[in-house]
């Protein structure tokens, strides 16, 4: 049988639950933290005051369409196998036919010793195609961006001990952001786990508290319900990374496989949530006509749902500040757009939230980098709370209002009743409106100039000026990262690419990677920093290989940008293993980017000047398959605003950069 109790708690008793049964497999989103069972089975309903538990290891709220039955292990009924249907066939060759009938057209692997049967059979697949990465994290990211900007899942391959470690960071990233991945990777044979073999890590247990649930096979025949149950977990609820580990042996071995065999995930499917009741969405309706200043606080729970949203908008004229994941749910052009909140938000945005009278919080976790101090944050303000994960409600902030749901059926049912009611309601917040206008006024966004130097800031509006705001962005992590969530004016779901949560560097690009594989014609440009660049600089290789038409438009300023601006804020501007140059000469830039390229035979070139910028971005945009653009900025500008950490909108900065003391 499969060890699908691989990543299963067997709960105490409860006070609120008397029906738990050790057999049933539970998710991974109530482990390794919490103990107390019923945040995946309470009904979740609307309350007041609600007294839901604390707790979670899931800290990314995500909305999809909740399934409601399960499904067998055949979702394509018109699937032509390869094979007789009595013909034996090695294990391998049973989950690659399992992948392509979960729709897999595409692939992220890099082949080992525990995985080379794996690889074997794609050479047989007639339509998955692998992208050959050129490390395993790059894979895993490959498979993020692939999912992140199609909806659909990413599946990535590794071979056993270093290659499956390799994937952890992807993993632990994909489980922060709730993104639906799975991982397949190679094990040992069976008989000889657990002995220390030879490229041996005991893999589900090294993921156990990252991945929304884990297997390691022990049966070839379970392999069919193995992978359907992973597609189905990644994708339901709320999404997230699923790892099927695979011994040498049952890639091997020859069987039959019975592609009809129901999945077993019998407390998993009783725990989904369940459509909001009418009357939960007539007091969110109630509250929006009672109050006066009320705000929108999106994330990326809501990247599904964004026609409902801008329709909810449309219907109430409420203004919207998005979280760094749900930038894109809203058009940032729009006028009723706050844009960004949070640390490094807009003035205007975290404003609205602390003067406001409601905060409708829809597929956000009130994450630190949004709320600073707890206490202080949206203090003012009666709170609704939709989320399609319970543990999530209540965590952080406690809310006058909870809806455990999908926020796309709970926005579809609050649009019904606004245009049912509308006229009644005589919904009118202008002068709420007014008053948001004139903070945009009084602190828009803006940058400082430094000679003819490039303001970073400013090379991310240029792109978005010559791509109209088209381009699928990915960014590594820094300080180009925040600009670039600040300064391109992002018009739809999943054009924005970046690592939230766990803000891994060396996201951005192999994250290119994926949404190039996924959306082929469409721009992909990936933002990076030096720093971050040079953590997956190696895939350079697999976009040459591939010939993938991603543009790299690398902000470098040979600094570790973000460590740079807290220090020069709270360290005296004491560096401290920030700069990554050459000390022994500083004067050029080090290292040479453009070698990098040029050694994978992709075109670059490198502008220093601000008057030439245009000129050479327009270059980098009309020329055919990939291309490098390396900018160099100055390493004293700062990310503005800022609220420090832990801090409330009183203490927010607004002016200053590395050219001053503090």
């Amino acid at each position: 049988m499969a060890a699908a109790t691989a990543n299963t708690i067997f709960p105490k008793a409860s006070p609120f639950s008397s029906s738990f049964k050790p057999s049933i497999p539970f998710s991974k989103s109530t482990l390794p933290f919490s103990t107390t069972p019923q945040n995946l089975t309470r009904s979740c309903s609307l309350q007041i005051s609600s007294s839901l538990h604390q707790s979670s290891s899931n800290p990314r709220s995500s909305a999809t369409v909740t399934a409601t039955a399960p499904p067998t292990t055949s979702p394509s009924l018109d699937f032509v196998s390869r094979y007789a249907p009595d013909e034996p066939r090695k294990g391998a060759d049973i989950l690659v036919e399992a992948l392509e009938r979960e729709g897999v057209k595409d692939v992220f692997a890099y082949p080992g010793g525990a995985s080379v049967e794996i690889h074997q059979a794609l050479t047989r697949s007639k339509i998955i195609r692998n992208v050959l990465p050129r490390h395993e994290q790059g894979g895993v990211f490959a498979a993020e961006g692939y999912a992140r900007s199609s909806g659909l899942p990413g599946v990535c391959i590794a071979t056993s001990g270093p290659g499956a470690t390799n994937l952890v960071s992807g993993l632990a990233d994909a489980m922060l952001d709730s993104i639906p991945i799975v991982a397949i990777t190679g094990q040992v044979p069976r008989r000889m786990i657990g002995t220390d073999a030879f490229q041996e890590t005991p893999i589900v247990e090294v993921t156990r508290s990252i991945t929304k649930h884990n297997y390691l096979v022990l049966d070839v025949d379970d392999i069919p319900r193995v992978v359907s149950e992973a597609f189905f977990l990644a994708t339901s609820g709320r999404p997230g990374p699923v790892l099927i580990d695979v011994p040498k042996d049952i890639q091997q071995q020859l069987a039959i496989p019975n592609w009809n065999q129901p999945i077993r995930l019998p407390g998993y499917m009783s725990r989904l949530p369940k459509a909001p009741s009418e009357a939960q969405l007539e007091q969110i309706v109630r509250l929006v006509s009672e109050s006066k200043k009320p705000v929108l606080y999106v994330g990326g729970g809501c990247l599904n749902s964004s026609e409902e949203l801008k329709r909810f908008v449309e219907l109430t004229g409420i203004p919207v500040a998005s979280t760094l994941m749900g930038l894109g749910a809203f058009p940032s052009s729009d006028e009723l757009s706050l844009q960004m909140l949070g640390m490094h938000g807009t003035v205007y945005a975290n404003y609205a939230v602390d003067k406001s009278d409601l905060l409708l919080a829809f597929g956000v976790r009130f994450d630190d980098r949004v709320t600073g101090k707890l206490e202080a944050f949206a203090s003012r303000a009666k709170i609704v709370h939709i989320d399609i994960d319970s543990a999530e409600i209540g965590k952080n902030k406690q809310p006058h209002v909870s809806v455990c749901s999908d926020v796309k059926l709970a926005l579809k049912g609050i649009n019904r009743i606004l245009e049912t009611k509308g006229a009644r309601l005589k919904l009118d917040y202008s002068a709420w409106r007014q008053e948001l206008n004139e903070q945009k006024l009084k602190y828009p966004l803006s940058y400082k100039t430094f000679g003819e130097a490039i303001p970073p800031q400013y090379a991310i509006q240029v792109l978005d000026e010559l791509t109209n705001g088209n381009a699928i962005i990915s960014t590594g992590v820094g300080q180009h990262q925040m600009w670039a969530a600040q300064f391109y004016k992002y018009r739809r779901p999943r054009q924005w690419l970046t690592s939230g949560g766990l803000g891994a560097m060396g996201f951005g690009l192999p994250a290119a990677i994926g949404a190039a594989v996924a959306n082929p014609g469409a721009i992909v440009v990936d933002i990076d920093g030096d720093g971050s660049f040079m953590m997956n600089i190696q895939e350079l290789a697999t976009i040459r290989v591939e010939n993938l038409p991603i543009k790299i438009l690398l902000l470098n300023n040979q600094h570790l940008g973000m460590v740079v601006q807290w220090e020069d804020r709270f360290y005296k501007a004491n560096r401290a293993h920030t700069y990554l140059g050459d000390p022994s000469n500083e004067s050029e830039i080090f290292p040479n980017m453009l070698k990098f390229a040029e050694a994978c035979g992709i075109p670059a070139a490198r502008v220093t000047r601000k008057e030439d910028l245009k000129a050479a971005m327009l270059q980098m945009l009309e020329t055919p398959g990939p291309y490098l653009l390396d900018v160099v900025v100055p390493h004293q500008e700062h990310v503005l605003p800022m609220i420090p950490s832990g801090g409330a909108f009183k203490d927010v900065i607004t002016d200053g950069d590395g050219r001053m003391q503090y």
